[in-house]
């Protein structure tokens, strides 16, 4: 076993299959994706591109305010989907509003950046009623297990054709697809404040956290036997102590049987 994928060309091919399977399965023929410029979304557009016609996906830019998405829709460019798919929509509006009546101060950074995710989930399944479309999320394996998402909010999809690879992964196979430079060279973000980065929120990069990951999850080691070469023990901890945390995710809502 690897953390490192044997053959991307076929990684690739059960992801597409998976993806015309299930739409297939579930009569849809449309599919919306909240692309943001990263490399995770980048690569479910690809996917999806591989696995629908281009003309039956809806990539959505949901910036907040001056937000940039011209990565976002260079993406799609790349791709070949055609503009008259693309929509833009500043989702400024509905954050500043919940803000106001829930009397969110500009300091409570997490609480606002979990409004912007919901804010986006709205938009997101508004569309997919609208178009009659199944919504293809962007979650990786890393994010799942480090339970670095908001519940509700960018978590939330009707098909997840990238749930099963660590963020090595997602980048192995953006590299396999000859990606664009700058998803390859973008620190990983969820764009929920100014200068935002995922690594540094948490504390480790996500290649240290896929190697512990993938020893706890996949070879099913105990938390204290795991070490790395040359890494920090704090560090492999600071990932440990993540996942720890945010074990609740998986079990929530609870409920009486």
């Amino acid at each position: 076993m690897s953390l490192i994928l044997s053959s991307p060309e076929q990684s690739v091919q059960e992801i597409v299959a998976f993806l015309k399977k299930t739409y297939q399965e579930q009569q849809k023929e449309r599919a919306v994706i909240a692309v943001s410029g990263g490399i995770d979304s980048a690569l479910s557009l690809a996917l999806l591109a591989q696995a629908l016609p281009k003309d039956k996906i809806t990539p959505l830019f949901l910036p907040y305010n001056d937000q940039p998405t011209a990565d976002a829709e260079a993406m799609a460019s790349f791709l070949s989907i055609p503009q008259e798919n693309w929509r833009k929509i500043n989702i400024a509006p509905i954050v500043d509003a919940a803000s106001t009546l829930l009397i969110l101060s500009e300091t409570e950074k997490y609480r606002r950046g979990n409004l912007m995710a919901r804010a986006r989930m709205m938009v997101v399944y508004d569309s997919s009623k609208e178009l009659n479309a199944l919504v293809c999320g962007t979650e990786n394996k890393s994010e799942h297990f480090l339970g670095y998402y908001t519940r509700f909010g960018d978590a939330a999809s009707d098909i997840e054709p990238i749930s099963h690879l660590y963020k090595t992964n997602v980048r192995q196979l953006a590299e396999y697809l000859a990606f664009p430079p700058q998803f390859l060279s973008k620190a990983p973000t969820a764009g929920l404040w100014k200068d935002q980065t995922d690594e540094q929120e948490m504390g480790f990069t996500y290649e240290i956290a896929d190697q512990v990951l993938y020893k706890l999850v996949d070879e099913h080691r105990q938390p204290e036997t795991i070490s790395l070469p040359g890494v920090d023990p704090a560090v492999v901890q600071a990932v440990l102590e993540q996942v720890k945390a945010n074990r609740f995710k998986f079990h929530v809502p609870y409920v009486m049987m």
